[in-house]
């Protein structure tokens, strides 16, 4: 079992138990003043509150697996990784569902409406992580922090608490721009109790998540300087870089040059890639990283839910697979695989192999949407160590983390900002990264090239990152989501693919927020 920071006390789960639905006023603050200043008394309150924010990622509430913050939706898929993950994966060429649950399959059909319960469940998750970020940089203001005696170095930790709570925040504030685009808005500055978020644009939640990150920058610690699983600053410089990396979608204006630099300043930093990339995905990934800048923690004592890699790893993984071998004895669901289009960017050069591909079975192409046996499974997440081991004590449940940023995909960042016209890279450098992430995955330069495109940074992005939650994003950047010229199996509902309306490059914002909160207005075409 590993050590895990996101165990709280029985005093900080009864706060926080009231912060358990989401609903449209965001009236999600706690009535009890009184456990509010118990919980807030010690540094280590704090600290404990502050796991939650970051616990928030990985459970889906405070009572187990059977537990949810959410309501509405069931409680096993109502942790952020699945909605995300879903939300970014079977939307794309990378995975395709075999279930037929509610909400699924609109994802690959691109077909979803603002009724969908998996979207409405994931816009619930993150205004429901926005508002414990809120609360908790609410109550650890330096007036706070003096009110309750707290001086010193103790004041000082708080503090970097603070920012990691508001880097939390920002990244949740990325997510929902990324998605749906122009969301409702509320920050610790606003009223407590009955309020009725305004609506933000998409610009104007750019400009708050760059000045938030901008600004916290200097208070949060050295890189790799933190506990692992802990935002430290170039968790910052990889939110910056991924956020200008996108910001001609966002925005309309294109900010290469800013992706540079801040992809060079994670580059430059202590992170270093690791020796062995199938290692990155398995049970004991958080030993030692120095590759993984975040990651979502799981352990398959403390934080038992149906989400997470617990998730990712049955999905795809049935009965016939074997299950013990991925570290699941007790599961395997049978549920996700990849279409044809993921496994055909690995094809063999000069007789060397990339390492990076990680599939199971013999049926390249889905015939049948439902049979699971159609089209080759993905064995990237293990449940297993490096030395083979199951985490104790073994069933459905997993210990895997999950990366939210990679030094790696930093490496692609500066190669792809190059290549559209940031200045302050050079193209030599550009392709120097590329091939230090080809030299680890075919083991020797035998898979290096001499020139990149940007064709081919977007191939190596899906064999470096696939099913890491970006292709979604990365598709949409490209111009390929939702267009006729590049199909995979089953996009739009059909065998061989379709185009469909570019309505469905953002998603929809829930209809019962639309219903509730006067101050939204929906997205076009929904």
């Amino acid at each position: 079992m590993k050590r895990s920071f996101i165990k709280m006390s029985g005093a900080t789960a009864i706060f926080l138990s009231c912060l358990t639905a989401c609903d449209t006023d965001l009236d999600l603050t706690p009535t009890n003043a009184t456990t509010s200043t118990v919980v807030y008394s010690t540094p280590a309150g704090y600290k404990q509150v502050l796991a939650k924010v970051y616990g928030a990622f990985a459970l889906t509430g405070s009572g187990g697996s059977g537990s949810s913050d959410l309501a509405g939706i069931d409680a096993g898929t109502s942790d952020f990784l699945r909605l995300y993950w879903n939300a970014q994966e079977l939307t794309t060429d990378e995975a395709h569902v075999t279930w037929n649950d509610p909400g699924l399959p609109d994802f690959h059909n691109l077909s979803w409406t603002s009724s969908n319960t998996m979207l409405t469940g994931l816009y619930n998750r993150i205004f429901f992580q926005i508002t414990l970020a809120n609360e908790f940089i609410r109550e650890s203001t330096d007036g706070k922090i003096s009110e309750r005696g707290i001086s010193g170095v103790d004041a000082e930790n708080i503090r970097k608490y603070r920012a990691e709570a508001r880097f939390l925040r920002a990244y949740q504030y990325w997510v929902a721009m990324d998605l749906f685009g122009n969301p409702p808005f509320i920050t610790e500055n606003d009223p407590i109790g009955k309020y009725i978020p305004p609506q933000i644009s998409r610009a104007e939640l750019f400009d708050y998540i760059e000045s938030e990150l901008l600004d916290i920058e200097s208070q949060l610690v050295a890189p790799r300087q933190n506990e692992y699983g802990r935002a430290d600053q170039a968790a910052v410089w990889a939110l910056l870089a991924r956020l200008y990396l996108n910001a001609e979608v966002y925005t309309g204006e294109a900010r290469y040059t800013d992706a540079i630099t801040y992809a060079s300043k994670v580059i430059e930093s202590d992170y270093t890639l690791e020796d062995n990339y199938r290692e990155l995905f398995l049970a004991d990934n958080h030993v030692d990283n120095t590759e993984t800048i975040l990651s979502i923690n799981y352990d398959v004592v403390n934080t038992q839910n149906y989400g997470g890699t617990t998730y990712i790893i049955n999905a795809a993984t049935s009965a016939a697979m074997n299950p013990a071998a991925f570290g699941i004895p007790g599961g395997g669901w049978g549920g996700i695989r990849s279409t044809k289009n993921l496994p055909l960017l690995f094809p063999d050069q000069s007789g060397a192999t990339d390492e990076r591909a990680m599939f199971y079975g013999d049926k390249l192409e889905i015939d049948e949407p439902s049979a699971f046996t159609d089209g080759l499974k993905v064995t990237k997440f293990r449940n297993v160590t490096s030395t083979g081991a199951t985490p104790a004590p073994g069933g459905t449940f997993t210990s895997t983390d999950f990366p939210l940023f990679r030094l790696a995909e930093m490496y692609l960042v500066y190669a792809e900002a190059v290549l559209r016209g940031g200045a302050g890279g050079d193209m030599s450098t550009a392709v120097s990264y590329v091939n230090t992430l080809r030299t680890r995955a075919f083991g020797d330069n035998s898979g290096n090239v001499s020139n990149i495109s940007l064709d081919f940074v977007l191939e190596e992005r899906g064999r470096e990152l696939y099913w890491e939650a970006s292709r979604r994003t990365d598709l949409i950047r490209y111009g390929k989501f939702t267009d006729a010229s590049y199909l995979w199996p089953w996009k739009g509902g059909v065998k061989a693919g379709r185009g469909v309306s570019e309505t469905y490059k953002l998603f929809p914002i829930p209809s019962t927020d639309i219903i509730a909160n006067t101050n939204l207005v929906q997205n076009p075409g929904y």
